[in-house]
């Protein structure tokens, strides 16, 4: 087994750590913080069904980016979309053939359409990047970690594109090493220079993400103004910790 095997075996291990680590307490903040106030966005859901309802299509189409501005959402929704479809092909180097997924991640759609997802993505990305370099409200609140983060993501997608189109690497090896790793039984990792700056920015990515604004993803579902439901004649609304002090005066009465 080479040094370079081991290395990045145990950057990926302390990377799926951190990344599940990090995200578990973030979902536990956001859990825990308060919500004092009944403020949806109207027009808001008078149901539990309407706000399920809010947030899937809030996750799936953007529903208030769209309203905001037009072409922030066009190449959010471009990238986010290429990159549900490049995860499902990615899903290939995980899943065995005798998985039930296997007959998902072997679409024809997903596998042709997905080798060609990359360009989506760069093109969303460059797009997004843009907005914070030429829109001067855009600009005046980015800080760099902003541009670091686009740019991060965009060599990522770049770097796998070239993979696919310039410097192919050993599919078979990699996917044995992938497998390896969640079978611990280590496998040799290809040392094509390409595919070494992928896993590279990948393992930044996710080492950073748990302390980045990537973390809107979960963090929309814990947003009061997304997912309370709009009844505050019918039902009067207390936080947990406002219910307790009411309890605790009612005792102290």
């Amino acid at each position: 087994m080479t040094a370079l095997t081991i290395l990045y075996a145990i950057a990926f291990y302390a990377a799926i750590l951190v990344l599940i680590i990090g995200i578990g307490r973030k979902i536990r903040q956001y859990m825990r913080v308060p919500a004092p106030l009944k403020i949806p966005v109207t027009p808001a859901p008078t149901s539990k069904g309407g706000v399920a309802w809010r947030l899937t299509t809030e996750v799936v189409f953007f529903n208030s980016l769209f309203r905001a501005t037009k072409w922030t959402w066009i190449f959010g929704w471009i990238f986010h979309a290429a990159l549900l479809l490049a995860f499902f092909r990615h899903l290939r180097y995980v899943v065995s053939p005798d998985s039930f997924l296997w007959p998902i991640v072997s679409l024809q759609v997903v596998q042709s359409f997905g080798k060609y997802a990359g360009f989506a993505m760069v093109v969303g990305l460059l797009g997004l990047l843009a907005r914070r370099i030429f829109v001067d409200r855009v600009r005046y609140i980015s800080s760099p970690s902003d541009y670091l983060m686009l740019l991060l993501i965009i060599g990522i997608a770049v770097s796998g594109l070239m993979m696919t189109f310039v410097a192919h690497t050993d599919i078979v090896q990699l996917k044995a090493f992938i497998m390896g790793l969640f079978l611990f039984d280590w496998q040799n990792l290809p040392g094509d220079t390409v595919l070494l700056v992928h896993l590279t920015l990948v393992l930044i990515l996710s080492f950073v993400f748990p302390i980045s604004k990537l973390l809107h993803a979960p963090g929309l579902f814990f947003s009061p103004t997304r997912n309370q439901v709009d009844n505050p004649r019918e039902q009067r609304h207390l936080s947990p910790w406002g219910a307790e002090l009411e309890a605790k005066d009612g005792r102290n009465a």
